[in-house]
């Protein structure tokens, strides 16, 4: 038997009581954007019950995209809006565009900012850094990873200056067993992310020099990123044959099978290595050039979350973003996933011995991040873009360390002028 309302007061009640149920279950529940595909399980089985602890009445939903395809499948949803109530952010101006587009709301009055610096707040930030629109949540940092028993085969210890490193990959070349120094040109990005901005902040000084560079003070031609460049290009000669063609899984391979001695690492590739590798590793920090006594480390804010500005639930999702800056969070996030690291000023204890080797590194170190990031890749040429194939052909030998700077500068010339 079919059943009708009649018009009037029944009608009106059902409606209600159906907006009402709507306005329920939108109170209750948070739908997660995310590129991070690789640790929906972490999320779904630590993060989230972690959470549900204090908030047991409001449900999360992780619903991840590929990375290669999570910008535009965003933007699509955030136009379209279907998009979830929380927003993982990519640093810089990804996100930016989002804020712009008033797809993000600020978070500055978010309880618990005051845990984060200025420095770890800078990717997701108007130009201006009066206003944040993501919650920082982890940095990568770059550096060495080194085969322990390597090292003690060959009696050789961790270098500490570019001299040592140097004798260090000359002495492995010499013995033969293992590749000195295991990195790949053929995907280009690893010769600039794990060559050129992983050593490069010591000629720089870090934060000081990237912005003198964004102001125009600094070129690309003088003579610290020259050098940072002949650095790079003298690295040739220990990443073993055919390494132009050695693509980036081929170089985790290579080192997971323990046939590196050296791997120029960032500190995302601890997880593969945890899974593979047999022997024991360490890490160190860019050996320094001669005549330097500060150090610094490219350590790179790499994610983010903000709120989407049309959810329907933004008091659930502060409430989320608020618990996101906690120790818990931190202390959960950072040894579920080794080598991503906490930006909060709260001190966390790191598990995976190389993990806490490299993030120890920010009591001796100063941190910086990756030069090419903030406002010099908005035009064509890109940048981040160029300084990959840049780099990829200085360590190739098909470009001089002058001409790559040349290059470069000559590039952003084209486009960008420095605000006087």
């Amino acid at each position: 038997m079919r059943r009708t309302f009649k018009a009037g007061l029944g009608a009106e009640v059902a409606a209600l009581a159906l907006l009402a149920g709507l306005a329920s279950a939108e109170a209750g529940s948070l739908k997660i954007e995310s590129w991070r595909n690789d640790d929906a399980d972490i999320w779904n089985s630590k993060i989230i019950p972690a959470f549900n602890k204090h908030y047991p009445d409001i449900k999360v939903e992780f619903a991840p995209s590929a990375p290669k395809e999570y910008n535009a499948a965003l933007n699509a949803r955030l136009d379209g809006g279907t998009a979830g109530d929380l927003i993982t952010c990519r640093p810089f101006d990804a996100s930016l565009a989002l804020y712009q587009k008033h797809q993000l709301d600020a978070v500055d009055g978010i309880k618990g900012m005051d845990n984060f610096s200025d420095l770890a707040k800078a990717a997701w930030q108007t130009d201006d850094g009066k206003t944040t629109f993501c919650v920082p949540i982890a940095s990568v940092i770059a550096g060495f990873i080194y085969n322990k028993e390597a090292f003690a085969k060959l009696g050789v210890s961790e270098p500490k200056t570019l001299d040592e490193f140097h004798a260090v990959l000359e002495k492995f070349k010499k013995d033969g067993t293992y590749v000195p120094l295991v990195m790949g040109t053929a995907d280009q990005w690893e010769a600039a992310t794990m060559g050129f901005q992983n050593i490069g902040p010591d000629y720089w000084k870090g934060e000081t020099g990237r912005a003198n560079l964004i102001a125009g003070k600094e070129r690309l031609t003088d003579p610290q990123y020259v050098a940072a460049f002949k650095e790079i290009a003298g690295w040739a000669p220990y990443l073993g044959s055919g390494f132009q063609a050695q693509t980036y899984a081929d170089s985790q391979n290579l080192f997971s099978l323990g046939k590196g001695a050296i791997y120029a690492a960032g500190s995302w590739d601890i997880s593969t290595f945890r899974g593979q590798a047999k022997f024991a590793m360490g890490a160190f920090p860019p050996p320094q050039p001669a005549g330097t006594t500060d150090c610094y480390i490219s350590d790179h804010t790499d994610i983010a979350m903000g709120i989407n500005a049309a959810s329907k639930n933004k008091e659930d999702a502060k409430k989320f973003l608020e618990w996101l800056t906690t120790p818990e969070f931190a202390t959960i996030y950072a040894n579920a996933l080794p080598g991503f690291f906490p930006l909060g000023t709260t001190p966390v204890k790191v598990e995976d011995d190389v993990a806490a080797t490299m993030v120890g590194w920010r009591q001796t170190c100063k941190s910086t991040i990756r030069n090419s990031y903030q406002i010099l890749s908005r035009g064509t040429p890109n940048l981040e873009n160029e300084l990959w194939n840049v780099s990829a052909q200085v360590v190739n030998g098909k470009l001089t360390p002058e001409a790559a700077g040349k290059q470069l500068q000559d590039g952003l010339d084209k486009w960008y002028k420095p605000a006087k």
